[in-house]
């Protein structure tokens, strides 16, 4: 038995999930409908008032025809006995239960009020007045009722629409500070009108507002405590590493000194690199900008790292850029590969993109989601603990890349691979062309 198929379900555009599009939309139905049951109101109560005075007059004007047809006196010619377009619902009234009655109905293609009365020999006198001024004020009514109720839904909803967009444009300039401080910019406030007046009661706009200032400076305040921190406390590092140092180089030759110099050159780099991440943190560094020949300058940062790495110029060019700091990005990228990945390690120059690539387990999915982090080990995979690091290889690679200019990406190869693409802005000749 085949199964139906079912369709998806439609999807809305995007701008209907506005607060602005649904204001319009519930002010628009909240009008209508209001203007709905008051426009039907008065039309009823209008329609009702107009036709029980019809009906008095009708009955007034029937009465004195009545007195004229008893003493035999002549009848107006819209009086009639027994006329053939009285409507049957009335004549039936007035010849079986003897009361006199009135109704509205049509007679040749106008509105009429019809009254009628029992006589003598089982007879009706019936009178027929028109109807058709109040109906066509009626009428008038009704285009009126429309016309103010449109006027009034058009004005509320442009009152509404504006007063919602002034609203509508906090929330987004909110919205746009809140991005700016999850990119790092915790200098950025939406500083609200309405939140810096205190003597004011505050929106919630302006609330969220408030509530977004406070959590901005708290978290800068905390991180440029934690600068400080890790700047003191590398800085103070320094000086009593380079006297053991010294010493170290005093020791007699022998394994026990070789593991003691290695260890104090791990914690001199460890010291510098935070000493470097605790710079680039405080955004004080700035780049020395030069032409260079893209695929030279990368192959002689690829020496410099001592380490047996493929160098493919694919499209060389020139660039803008700082020397020593694409060296250093460079130099991170492929001790980050040999460290932690799987050779053959590959460096693919394609101007202005430089893609460094090994073949182990690839990079972690923590950091491919929220890139690196420090003090966070960059392995994965099987030998993971076999190797491990600080994670500050990368953390520099990418904050010296900002410095830069420059977009660094990371990703996992289809068949295996840890990927790091830098792409470096193109330099103004490029730009001109």
């Amino acid at each position: 038995m085949r199964t139906p198929r079912t369709r998806p379900p439609r999807r809305l555009h995007a701008w209907t999930a506005t607060l602005h599009w649904k204001a319009a939309v519930f002010i628009t139905v909240m009008c209508c409908l209001l203007a709905t049951v008051l426009g039907t109101l008065v039309h009823v109560l209008v329609d009702r008032q107009t036709q029980d005075r019809a009906r008095r007059t009708a009955l007034a004007e029937l009465d004195r025809s009545r007195s004229a047809y008893v003493a035999g006196n002549p009848l107006d010619r819209n009086v009639a006995e027994n006329p053939p377009d009285l409507p049957a619902p009335l004549r039936d009234m007035t010849v079986r239960h003897h009361e006199r009655g009135t109704q509205l109905a049509t007679y040749q293609g106008r509105p009429v009020m019809w009254a009628a009365t029992p006589v003598a020999g089982g007879k009706v006198l019936a009178l027929r007045l028109d109807y058709g001024e109040q109906a066509a004020s009626l009428r008038g009514l009704d285009r009126a009722i429309i016309g103010s109720s449109t006027a009034a839904i058009v004005l509320t909803l442009a009152t509404g629409l504006i007063s919602v967009s002034r609203i509508t444009r906090r929330l987004h300039h909110t919205a746009r500070v809140a991005r700016r401080i999850s990119t790092g910019d915790l200098d950025a406030r939406v500083n609200d009108p309405r939140a810096l007046r205190t003597d004011r009661a505050q929106d919630e706009a302006a609330a969220v507002a408030t509530a977004l200032d406070a959590m901005a400076a708290s978290l800068q305040a905390r991180l440029h405590s934690e600068q400080r921190f890790t700047a003191d406390v590398s800085h103070e590092l320094r000086t009593p590493l380079a006297g053991l140092h010294s010493a170290a180089e005093l020791l007699s030759p022998g394994r026990p000194t070789d593991m003691v110099r290695d260890r104090v050159q791990a914690l001199r780099g460890l010291t510098e690199d935070l000493l470097e991440i605790s710079r680039l943190d405080a955004q004080v560094e700035s780049a020395d900008l030069d032409i260079h020949q893209l695929g030279p300058l990368a192959e002689r940062a690829v020496r410099a790292t001592g380490t047996t790495t493929e160098v493919h110029v694919v499209g060389d060019d020139h660039v803008e850029t700082d020397r020593r700091r694409l060296e250093r990005v460079l130099g991170n990228l492929v001790a980050n590969a040999h460290k932690h990945g799987r050779p053959p390690v590959v460096v693919t120059v394609d101007a202005p993109t430089i893609t460094v690539r090994d073949h182990g387990d690839g990079y972690p999915a923590y950091l491919l989601d929220q890139g690196p982090q420090r003090f966070r080990s960059q392995s994965g995979g099987s030998d993971a603990g076999k190797r491990t690091g600080h994670g500050l290889g990368l953390t520099i690679a990418a904050g010296q890349a900002h410095v830069l200019g420059a977009a660094l990406r990371f990703s996992n190869a289809h068949d295996g691979g840890a990927v790091a693409a830098l792409q470096l802005p193109l330099s103004p000749e490029q730009l001109d062309s």
